[in-house]
């Protein structure tokens, strides 16, 4: 088995396993798309937090935090495109974003590990400004994890717990 079959392979299994099972216990007024969406500008906004403390509070000039804040306008762009396409997600049909978005899902993971890589390992001065930054990261991933995940029917999901078997009086 090749690399790239293993990365999509434990891709595959994150998202079926870990996130699917979790889409599918939410309650009925919140859907896995709309949880995701929030975690993207949750992730958006942890980002700007970290660009901002890296400017004021470290004191570090414009052009060192550049391409940052060119990856933050990525992240914003981003948020836009998938804003745009999530009238195409509907319960009860398989999610188009899933194939869309997989080759964006494992490689988001090796970023956030590398952010919080850089947090553990940050000089006092820039600590506070790269956890923000590697939150942010892991914020992005289950987000982008949560869009990818199919809406069940609304019937399916209410009667479905996260991690509970078949009860004796359901069949």
């Amino acid at each position: 088995m090749s690399f790239g079959e293993r990365v999509n392979q434990f891709d595959a299994w994150l998202l079926d396993r870990v996130f699917q099972p979790f889409a599918d216990a939410l309650p009925e007024r919140v859907s896995a798309m709309d949880l995701g969406m929030n975690f993207q500008v949750g992730s958006i906004v942890l980002s700007a937090v970290s660009i901002s403390a890296l400017l004021m509070l470290e004191g570090m000039s414009f052009d060192s935090v550049v391409t940052n804040m060119l990856g933050w306008c990525f992240e914003v762009i981003f948020y836009i495109g998938i804003h745009r396409m999530r009238g195409m997600v509907r319960p009860g049909y398989l999610n188009p974003l899933r194939g869309m978005l997989a080759g964006m899902r494992p490689i988001s993971i090796p970023f956030a590990l590398y952010a919080l890589y850089q947090a553990v390992t940050a000089d006092r001065a820039y600590e506070l400004a790269l956890w923000f930054n590697s939150l942010s990261q892991i914020v992005f991933v289950a987000g982008i994890y949560l869009i990818s995940c199919h809406m069940p029917p609304p019937r399916q999901r209410a009667r479905q717990g996260f991690g509970r078997g078949l009860q004796p009086n359901e069949t």
